[in-house]
């Protein structure tokens, strides 16, 4: 009979370490959990920006908001904003959160007939077409009041940006171990391994440790999975073109002004840069490959994006030299699994998809929640047990990263030589099966492909596939409907608009008197 888990042990803090702990004593307080976090060893920490996903995990773990929101530093985030991926200059898009509004006779197929007959209209106005929040995110505003924004939840259509390490820190100071969480502060001299994987850790001062199951959280090093158990890992560089990046902390010019409601990436000339507008400062940041751009040449392309236009607010020169880079390092891909043995590794030790879609964190809560369902059968675990787990886990992974790579794999832009070799790229065969998928409506698309990521929501695809100009009606189509069907598609898209103007307005009245996202911060969560 297997041997049933009671004793975990939890290798590295950080973000990962820390919610890994706070899940497990949450679901399994009887369970003796302890952590094993190295006062000598530096954590990422750049994960500041989250999917709605995490207000589910947090729900499960009863973990208010108002309890680490001041702690972390914490902002609320509503979309994604995507500048200049379709082309150099081509302007913005947004992927809202939430649910869109569409009812039978006002589905996706209306608006794409609408961008056939009327070519002008611009792909912006897909999501102010569908989605309530669009005039509260365009105006950097925010409310709870849902009176007249059709679909919105602010309990789950809401994500957050905070520090995360802020976040890890939180977890262990006012969860974790008043729960009964044990912290060992030490760190990992050497490993002995046997038939059943981790036999036992060294410590620094002697100490030996041993456990039923161990979770490795100790980042790109992946101590126990990849390195003491050699599990191979797949790069995804095929798939996925960045594996450095470059961040920086800035402080705000006009905090009103630049506390935005959403996380604004914006493509230049080798990557992509992230702006994340916390409650004290913006987190800014530059992912790039070095095929293409040495680490240096790469700096002043940040630099020079941000004294540009593309910012909220340049700025200049002298404010950019004075502030301090980090260079960071990433291992894009997964290991071929992530359950070995008595070894499970959770955050970037068991996989990390670049940051595009703000993925870091979403793998985290989502991993978690699935070990859970595994150690929930009684707490035996047996090789079917782990075979399952590392399915469905691998499964999630390569569903998003496949999301992730079709933001590039449908930009046309060829200034540079990256984004040549990217518009003549072969992408995976599994991302070609998305354009049947994106021929249909939002809730077939919402079982067929995002069930996958666990979302609520129904409209990322559609969203970003719509803002890089990936339209799926034509001119064609319109014809055999009209002439074959003996439709009139003018009048019904006619129509269509006039109802539509009138709930665009409705939501446009709701968000003036709504207050800026920094007054409403001010006033309800930073209380100054």
């Amino acid at each position: 009979m297997p041997k049933k888990i009671e004793n975990i042990v939890v290798l590295g803090g950080g973000s990962a370490g820390w919610m890994a702990a706070a899940t497990l004593i949450n679901f399994f307080p009887q369970k003796k959990i302890t952590v094993i976090e190295s006062p000598t060893i530096p954590i990422v920490g750049v994960g500041e920006s989250t999917l709605g996903g995490i207000r589910n995990w947090m729900h499960a773990l009863g973990i208010n908001e108002q309890d680490f929101m001041k702690y972390t530093n914490a902002s609320y985030k509503m979309s994604i904003k995507f500048t200049d991926f379709y082309n150099k200059d081509a302007g913005s898009f947004h992927y809202p959160f939430g649910r869109p509004v569409v009812h039978d006779s006002d589905g996706i197929a209306e608006w794409q007939a609408k961008q056939v007959l009327y070519p002008d209209t611009s792909v912006s106005d897909y999501c102010r077409t569908y989605y309530s929040t669009m005039p509260l995110i365009e105006n950097n505003k925010f409310t709870t009041d849902v009176t007249g924004l059709d679909n919105f939840r602010p309990d789950l259509d809401v994500a957050y940006h905070f520090e995360s390490a802020a976040f890890g820190n939180w977890l262990r100071e006012e969860y974790c171990i008043p729960r009964g969480v044990n912290l060992v502060q030490d760190t990992v001299n050497h490993i002995t391994t046997s038939t059943i994987g981790i036999e036992k850790l060294i410590l620094s001062n002697g100490t030996e440790v041993s456990a039923d199951l161990f979770v490795d959280c100790t980042g790109w090093k992946s101590l126990l999975l990849g390195g003491a158990l050699a599990e191979p890992f797949k790069s995804y560089a095929d798939m996925l073109p960045n594996n450095r990046a470059w961040a920086a902390q800035i402080p705000y010019e006009d905090k009103e002004k630049e506390l935005e409601p959403y996380t604004n990436c914006t493509a230049i000339d080798n990557g992509w840069c992230w702006n994340i507008p916390l409650w004290s400062r913006l987190g800014t940041g530059y992912v790039y490959s070095d095929k293409f751009v040495k680490p240096e040449a790469a700096k002043e392309e940040f630099k020079q994006y941000l004294m540009s236009n593309k910012m909220t607010i340049p700025r200049t020169k002298k404010q950019v030299e004075s502030l301090e880079f980090r260079d960071i390092s990433m291992r894009v891909g997964i290991h071929e699994r992530t359950w070995v043995k008595n070894v499970v590794a959770i955050g970037l030790s068991a996989g990390f998809i670049e940051p595009l879609e703000s993925n870091g964190l979403f793998t985290v809560h989502e991993f978690l929640l699935k070990l859970v369902a595994s150690l929930d059968r009684g707490g035996y675990i047996t090789q079917w047990d782990r075979d399952v787990y590392n399915s469905s886990t691998l499964e999630m992974y390569n569903n998003f990263a496949e999301f992730v790579a079709l933001h590039y794999a449908l930009s046309i832009r060829d200034d540079t030589e990256y984004w040549q070799v990217i518009s003549n790229k072969t992408f995976c065969p599994d991302m070609i099966k998305l354009v049947p998928v994106l021929s249909k409506g939002f809730h077939d698309l919402a079982n067929r492909k995002m069930f996958y990521f666990n979302h609520t929501t129904t409209g990322g695809i559609h969203c970003v596939a719509t803002g890089m100009h990936f339209f799926v009606m034509t001119a064609l189509n319109i014809d055999h409907a009209n002439h074959v069907l003996g439709a009139d598609v003018k009048s019904h898209v006619d129509n269509f608009v006039h109802r539509r103007a009138i709930l665009q307005n409705t939501w446009r009245c709701a968000a003036e008197s709504a207050p800026t996202l920094y007054q409403y911060l001010k006033e309800n969560v930073y209380n100054e």
